[in-house]
């Protein structure tokens, strides 16, 4: 396989069948051997040294800090059960936390960038999973608050007994080529601020495959028809839970129709300029970085990678 991309290559085994055992999720969570990886609101613990590491502490840590509530459960690396704590809530815990010295809570984009990939990717699953645990603390049938199961993989609401399982949502991205050009944009908000053009992209709608997103996504961004649309990789995103589809596709007309509501700029960009640009000497154009599958899709077909 390729080397996957920022936020995949989580070495983790999830622990599927061992998840199923409430019990044993209950004994997991009390036992010294496991290891607690503290997340707070968008920030995550890391060693506070020159190759940052995930910061795992072990549940005496996080007693002393005054932490009293369920963790959710990651999974298994050998026999040692891992989890995420959520602080959101608890900001003196997080304060006690910062007090050992050793460790500092680190954005999580900013994190990301400085682990190794296989802890980037443990990063991305525990992020995601806070982040839906809270925002889906009711039930979306009757209302009632959910209760957590299966060391967070659901919530189940005790009055009506609906599950309610965590959710990624896919977003197709694409490089879109006519030759020796590509097709880049600039949408209103985060880039627009950034001055940066990247890959378009947009969420797959329901009763849609691949490869109609990627045509309906060009259409309605650029007014551009779209052809040979070719799967390159993907990327998990937990900001909040995405799965990034990164492809590429042959333009089949090239008259630009921007939908100006939606966004700022979309062009034709020749080859030479994007190679200056991914090694960041261009005067004219930004492109993503290197932690986004944007930077990817455009440096595979700047430098005409194939797959």
């Amino acid at each position: 396989m390729p080397t996957p991309h920022i936020f995949a290559g989580n070495p983790l085994n999830r622990g599927e069948k061992e998840r199923r055992d409430e019990e044993w999720i209950r004994r997991k969570a009390l036992d010294s051997a496991s290891k607690f990886l503290p997340l707070w609101d968008s920030r995550v613990l890391i060693s506070d040294t020159p190759q940052p590491e995930l910061g795992w502490l072990a549940l005496s840590a996080l007693a002393e800090a005054g932490f009293d509530w369920d963790p959710l459960f990651l999974g298994l690396q050998g026999e040692t059960a891992h989890f995420a704590v959520d602080l959101s809530q608890k900001a003196e815990v997080g304060e006690k936390l910062k007090e050992y010295g050793k460790y500092r809570f680190e954005d999580a984009r900013s994190a990301a960038e400085m682990l190794s990939t296989p802890e980037a990717g443990i990063l991305a699953q525990g992020r995601a999973q806070i982040n839906w645990h809270n925002r889906h603390g009711f039930c979306s049938v009757c209302g009632h608050e959910t209760v957590v199961l299966r060391g967070g993989q659901k919530r189940e609401c005790p009055h009506c007994k609906a599950e309610h399982f965590p959710r990624v949502d896919p977003v197709i991205i694409m490089v879109v080529s006519d030759q020796d050009r590509c097709l880049l944009g600039q949408s209103r908000g985060r880039l627009a601020a950034m001055n940066r053009y990247s890959a378009l992209a947009g969420f797959v709608d329901q009763g849609e495959s691949i490869e109609e997103a990627v045509a309906r996504e060009v259409m309605e961004e650029a007014g551009i028809k779209v052809k040979n649309i070719r799967y390159h990789s993907s990327q998990p995103w937990p900001f909040p839970s995405s799965l990034m589809i990164g492809c590429h596709a042959e333009a089949a007309t090239t008259k630009i129709a921007m939908d100006a509501e939606e966004m700022t700029d979309v062009k034709w960009f020749e080859r030479g300029e994007v190679l200056l640009a991914l090694d960041e000497k261009s005067e004219s154009l930004r492109l993503p970085g290197r932690i986004a599958i944007a930077h990817h899709l455009i440096r595979a077909w700047a430098e005409k990678e194939t797959r």
